[in-house]
């Protein structure tokens, strides 16, 4: 019995052996990104000061425009878009969200809009800007600021000036 199973071993590794193929072979594995839509901001501007001139309390606005505005860098891997959104959510601004105007001169990304014309703020976001495809490398937006009614602000008769301040919030989202 002993006999007959050692031989029987044998011929099953003799076997395994004489099947068993020393040539190459192949296969294939399959690796996957799963991508998902991420968008950043980049404020560049934290903060801006307009200073009224004569000229500006005579036409009862100043404003900062162009270069002179506040800068956001955004972009976006969304093959969608994105949408970049401003809000001033002050508990009690200083400035009445009435006489706050945002505009901004930059043309929108492809298939994207722009808020080209003064808009008073909002509590709530409003688009700014926005684009229909994925946005790389960065895009700077730059937000003009117009506040009008600048003769309802008065000086506390420091003998310097006072200062208004309301805080924008910026948000950017993918579409």
């Amino acid at each position: 019995m002993k006999r007959g199973l050692f031989v029987l071993s044998l011929v099953l590794v003799g076997g395994a052996m004489a099947t068993s193929s020393w040539a190459a072979t192949s296969g294939t594995a399959q690796v996957t990104l799963a991508a998902n839509a991420n968008a950043f901001i980049d404020v560049l501007d934290p903060s801006v000061t307009l200073t009224p001139t004569a000229t500006d309390y005579v036409n009862d606005f100043v404003e900062a425009a162009g270069a002179s505005g506040l800068r956001v860098r955004v972009k976006s891997n969304s093959s969608t878009g994105m949408s970049l959104l401003v809000r001033c959510a002050d508990a009690s601004p200083q400035i009445a969200l009435s006489d706050l105007f945002v505009r901004t001169q930059t043309a929108p990304g492809s298939g994207g809009t722009t808020m080209s014309t003064y808009t008073a703020i909002t509590a709530s976001n409003q688009t700014l800007w926005t684009t229909g495809v994925a946005q790389g490398p960065f895009q700077t937006v730059t937000t003009d600021i117009k506040i009008q009614n600048i003769n309802n602000y008065t000086d506390a008769g420091s003998g310097g000036s006072t200062d208004y301040t309301n805080t924008l919030t910026y948000s950017v989202i993918t579409l």
